[in-house]
Parts: structure tokens; C-alpha cells; sequence
């Protein structure tokens, strides 16, 4: 049987008919949105807000990093941190890396630190990186991981302060900035490679730097584009030229923190050219938005002076970063140009320039032929995968040790291997990003495919070449812009509806709340805390894992 009929109201009477559809009950507000009002609502908790939240991942990134830090006294020997810690400690002596004696490392480890000798070392990297190692061991000495890693754990934990200051201009959100933050400072890869001795930390840390410069020139120069051009039209007649801009000053710093990212490793010059290509495209279109007639033409003649802005401050600071090598004599191929005679055409070159030179023509010949096996050797297309990451240190001990005691005795490991659902995510993000930008065209999501590509595209050119998992440290920022503006939008934007809202911000704080636990259980196996041995095994979900 139907329903009667709702009754008319009476002629005259004040109420209003109701729907005759049934009614939803009403949706609560979220607990985040009853943060995000309050914070509407008070600008003092705002402000504390944007300061603290970020103070507290900064702080939890330091804890992580440095914590134990000493852990595992050993110069880790199946990779270059024997060199880099050793190399470091005679650039601080001698001003160029020397050779050691036989069994240095053990002599080294038990606190004979000066048994160098004053025969230069052949090296395949800039001193950069290596001088930063040195800064530690000349404040806190040589004689353990304290010394040697300090510098190294300082700039992982500045990095995550520099990604979270990009996040936030990039999302205009404290609490997706927050979360950028918060993933970097509890992943694995990120914690192990900030505890070791290695130049990839460094190198990530001026690379993330360039960026963060490189967003703020953007910021400042297309209002300045659009602002100049404007001015210029003549009636409804577009200009023909735009502005040559040379007031850049970030463009300067990018420049700088370019050229100390190339000598740190020479990958860093990859950034160079891909960042210099990024902001001739972004002036070009910043130029025909703004209704510049040629614009082609134009973005040429400001890309000349971008170029003279970026690329010889950067390699100036990369020749600066040589002044050890150059100032002292004892340095491999130091004199290499005085009995060359094939540097006579260069007669107008100090020959302690010449000489560089040729030393670097060594240096690439031997760096671009290293492709003797490693048992943790992984080539670039599996490294999305997460096919072989890499273990840096293992220790067993049968009968315990440190209080861990186990049946089958306990182990030491420093496997710098990411949160796996970090990463995982991280890769499907990058994909995802890469959809919204073919259908959007967001300048965002651009800046963020670009530090993708110049930091993970160039080394699918080297299938032959020994290369290792771990060098994804310098890719991992820019998966996590990835991964936050993904979990943005399953949060769900303002003008969605409650439901739709808060259901995205559940499965977000899920995703967080899995993510951190994993992180919880992976860090004594990236940090060499001891564990028995079957908790170890436990982390080994693949078995090329282990």
C-alpha cells in the first residue's frame, strides 16, 4: 500500500513542506577539519602551527639520524665509504687524497689514523664531498663513525627541511608539507644513507637546494614576464619582444648549489642541464601567456642570459672546490700538463688548470668503464622494482651481542633499503602525476616530473655499468612530492562534498598510520641496532632482498 500523501500546509501558516526525498544524516565534521577550522579561526595557533609541526619532523629526522650514530665501527668496505672516510681525512691533512698502506683500515679502525703516505690516491670523484666528510673528523676527530658520519646525518636531516619548504610552496598546504617531511624522515633509505659516509646525501641535499632556488626565481619572474609585457602593449598590438631578465638572484644560488652538487659527484651536472632546459621552457611559455609576439625567439635571447646567470657560477664554485688539489703539489696528475706536449695550444692556461683538466679526462675514462660484477650491483630499470636493494654492512654474532641473545644468534645490518610502501606508492604517484600533467599541464606537477627525470632518466643510459639501488636517495624527494600531491588529492579538495572528504582523509591517515609502522620495524635493520637473527630475516619479503 502507498503512503499517504504529505498534508498541504494551511493557507497563511509559516511552515515550509519538507523534502519528500529522504534525508542523509548529517556528517560530522572530521577531527582534521575541526583542526584546519580552529586554525582558520586563530591565526596565533596558525602560525604556531607553521612553525612547530615542521620544528617536530625536523627533530624526529635528527633523532633518527643520529641516534647510535657510531653504530657499526667499520668503514663498511664492500662500498666507497673505505675511501670516501680515508680520502677525507688526508685531504684535511695534505690538501689531495693520499695513499694508505696495507691493512689500513684496520689500523685506521683501532685509531692509527696517520699512517697515509704522501703518494697521491687516483680517485674518480670531485673533493667536495669529501671535504664535508673531513669537516666532521677535524671538529669531533677520526677515531669512530662519529666523526666521519656527523656532517653527512646533518645535511639528510637539513634535506628534509628544504623538502618540506618546497612542498609547502608547491602545495600552499602546512599539513601536506608536514607530510612530505614526515615520510622522508622515517624512510629507511633516506635514514641509512644519512648514517653512512657516502656522497649521495650531500649530493641530494644541494641538488633538493637548486630546486627549492629555482622555485623561488619562478615565483618572483613571472609576475615580472606578465607585469613588463603588459606595460608594452600598444593599444591591442602585443609587443614583440619581452624583457631580458638579468636581476636573478636565485638564479645565482641555483647556480652555486649546482656547482657544489657537481663536486660532490659529477651526476650533479645532469641537474645542471636539466634545471637550465626547465627554465628556458618556463620562460618561453611565461612569454606567450604574456602575449610576447616571437616569443620562440625571445625565450632564446633570455635563455642566453640564463645560461651566463647559472652555468659559470657553477663552475666556478666546482673549480673552487679544487683549491686543496690545486694549491698543494702533491696531487695525482698535479703536474700532468708540465711534460705533456700536447697542452702547448693551451699556452695561455696556467698549467695547474691544464693539468686538472687531463686529470679529469682520466678520472671519466675510468668512472665510465666500472662495470666489474657486485653481488648488489642492481641496473637502473629495476630500481623502481626494488629488485636488489643494497646491503651496506652485515655482522652475525652466534652468541648475541649488546644484550640481544637469540637461538640463532643475533645480527648487525645497515640495509639501505626504502619503506616499502613508501616507495611502492612513490612509483605509482610518479605515474599518477605524470596523467595529471598531460591532462592539467599544473607547472607543479612539471617541476616535480623534471626532478624525477634528471635525477633517474640519464642513468637508464648505463646498463653496463656497476650501479646500486642506494643511488635512488637522490630520487626519492621528488617521488614524495609525487606521493603528497597524490595523497592530497585522495584527501579530497575543499569543494567536495563531506562524505567524499572524509573518506580520503581516512584512507590518507591509514596510509600514514601503516607507513609509519613500517618504518617502526624496519629501522634497527638501517641503523645496525642488534637483533636476532630471525627478526632480520623477517625484513627479507623477496628473496633478492637478502
Amino acid at each position: 500500500m502507498d503512503a499517504d500523501p504529505p498534508a498541504e500546509p494551511a493557507a497563511g501558516s509559516e511552515h515550509v513542506a519538507a523534502h519528500t526525498e529522504p534525508l542523509l544524516p548529517p556528517v560530522r565534521p572530521s577531527l582534521y577539519e575541526r583542526f584546519t577550522s580552529r586554525l582558520a579561526d586563530d591565526p596565533r595557533a596558525r602560525r604556531l602551527y607553521a612553525w612547530l609541526g615542521p620544528a617536530l619532523v625536523v627533530l624526529l629526522a635528527a633523532v633518527l639520524r643520529l641516534w647510535n650514530l657510531a653504530a657499526a665501527h667499520d668503514l663498511m668496505n664492500q662500498f666507497d665509504e673505505t675511501y670516501y672516510v680515508k680520502d677525507a681525512w688526508t685531504l684535511s691533512q695534505l690538501g689531495y687524497e693520499a695513499a694508505w698502506p696495507a691493512e689500513a683500515n684496520a689500523r685506521f679502525l683501532a685509531g692509527d689514523v696517520n699512517i697515509f703516505t704522501t703518494d697521491p690516491a687516483f680517485v674518480i670523484h670531485p673533493p667536495l664531498g669529501k671535504w664535508i666528510i673531513a669537516l666532521g673528523m677535524m671538529v669531533l676527530g677520526p677515531e669512530n663513525g662519529w666523526g666521519w658520519r656527523i656532517t653527512t646525518a646533518l645535511l639528510g636531516t637539513a634535506a628534509v627541511l628544504v623538502l618540506m619548504v618546497i612542498a609547502k610552496r608547491l602545495t600552499r598546504s602546512t599539513t601536506f608539507a608536514i607530510i612530505a617531511g614526515l615520510l622522508m624522515a622515517v624512510d629507511g633509505l633516506a635514514i641509512s644513507m644519512s648514517r653512512v659516509a657516502l656522497l649521495d646525501t650531500p649530493l641530494m641535499f644541494f641538488v633538493l637546494l637548486a630546486f627549492l632556488f629555482v622555485l623561488l626565481d619562478r615565483e618572483r619572474t613571472m609576475t615580472r614576464i606578465a607585469q613588463t609585457v603588459a606595460a608594452r602593449y600598444d593599444g591591442d598590438e602585443p609587443p614583440a619582444w619581452g624583457p631580458i631578465l638579468w636581476n636573478r638572484p636565485w638564479i645565482l644560488a641555483a647556480g652555486v648549489a649546482l656547482g657544489a652538487a657537481s663536486a660532490v659527484k659529477w651526476s650533479g651536472v645532469w641537474v645542471l642541464a636539466g634545471l637550465g632546459v626547465y627554465l628556458v621552457v618556463t620562460d618561453a611559455l611565461a612569454r606567450r601567456r604574456a602575449g610576447v609576439l616571437f616569443w620562440p625567439s625571445d625565450a632564446i635571447r633570455q635563455g642566453v642570459a640564463t645560461f651566463l646567470l647559472l652555468v659559470p657560477v657553477a663552475v666556478a664554485v666546482y673549480v673552487a672546490s679544487w683549491s686543496g688539489w690545486l694549491l698543494s703539489d702533491g696531487g695525482y696528475s698535479r703536474h700532468a700538463a708540465d711534460a705533456d706536449p700536447a697542452t702547448g695550444v693551451w699556452s695561455w692556461v696556467p698549467l695547474s688548470l691544464q693539468s686538472l683538466w687531463l686529470d679529469h679526462v682520466t678520472m671519466f675514462t675510468s668512472a665510465s668503464q666500472i662495470t666489474s660484477g657486485h653481488s648488489y650491483a642492481s641496473p637502473a630499470w629495476q630500481w623502481p622494482l626494488l629488485v636488489r636493494p643494497t646491503g651496506m654492512y652485515y655482522h652475525h654474532d652466534a652468541l648475541g651481542v649488546d644484550g640481544c641473545a637469540a637461538t640463532n644468534g643475533c645480527s648487525e645490518v645497515v640495509a639501505s633499503i626504502p619503506n616499502p610502501l613508501i616507495w611502492y606508492a612513490g612509483v605509482a604517484a610518479v605515474i599518477y602525476l605524470a596523467y595529471r600533467f598531460v591532462v592539467a599541464r599544473d607547472w607543479r606537477h612539471a617541476l616535480v616530473l623534471t626532478g624525477i627525470g634528471v635525477t633517474y632518466v640519464p642513468w637508464l643510459f648505463y646498463p653496463e655499468r656497476t650501479i646500486f639501488q642506494f643511488y635512488t636517495v637522490l630520487v626519492l624527494p621528488f617521488m614524495l612530492l609525487a606521493l603528497t600531491f597524490a595523497l592530497r588529492d585522495i584527501a579530497g579538495p575543499q569543494h567536495a562534498d563531506a562524505y567524499r572528504r572524509h573518506t580520503g582523509q581516512r584512507l590518507v591517515i591509514v596510509f600514514l598510520v601503516v607507513a609509519l609502522a613500517l618504518s617502526a620495524f624496519w629501522y634497527p635493520v638501517v641503523t645496525a641496532m642488534p637483533v636476532p637473527y630471525d627478526f632480520w630475516r623477517l625484513h627479507n619479503w623477496l628473496p633478492t632482498w637478502v
